[in-house]
C-alpha cells in the first residue's frame, strides 16, 4: 500500500471512528455567513468547535428544542421535578 493510500485509509478511520464527551460549559458566536458552537468543560475550558451554516443552525435549533420537549414530557411527569440545572 502506498503512503496516499494508507494516508487516506487513517484519515477514513478517524472520521468513522466515535468519540463522546461530556461537555457541560456551552459558548455559540456568528458571523454572516456561520454559527460557531464551542463545547467544553467548565474547569477544563472548550474541548469541541463546530462551524455550521445558518441553515444548519436552524436546524439544530428545532431538534434540540423538540427532544428537550420530549424529554420533559417523560421526565417531569415520572420525577416531578423541573429537569433543568440550577
Amino acid at each position: 500500500m502506498d503512503s496516499e493510500e494508507s494516508k487516506h485509509r487513517q484519515s477514513t478511520k478517524s472520521v468513522s471512528a466515535k468519540e463522546g464527551r461530556y461537555a457541560n460549559f456551552f459558548q455559540v458566536g456568528h458571523n454572516a455567513f456561520e454559527f460557531l458552537l464551542e463545547f467544553g468543560q467548565q474547569d477544563r475550558g472548550i474541548h469541541t468547535r463546530i462551524y455550521v451554516s445558518p441553515q444548519y443552525a436552524r436546524v439544530l435549533s428545532d431538534l434540540l428544542l423538540e427532544t428537550l420537549r420530549q424529554h420533559e414530557r417523560e421526565f417531569k411527569a415520572k420525577t416531578g421535578a423541573d429537569p433543568r440545572p440550577s
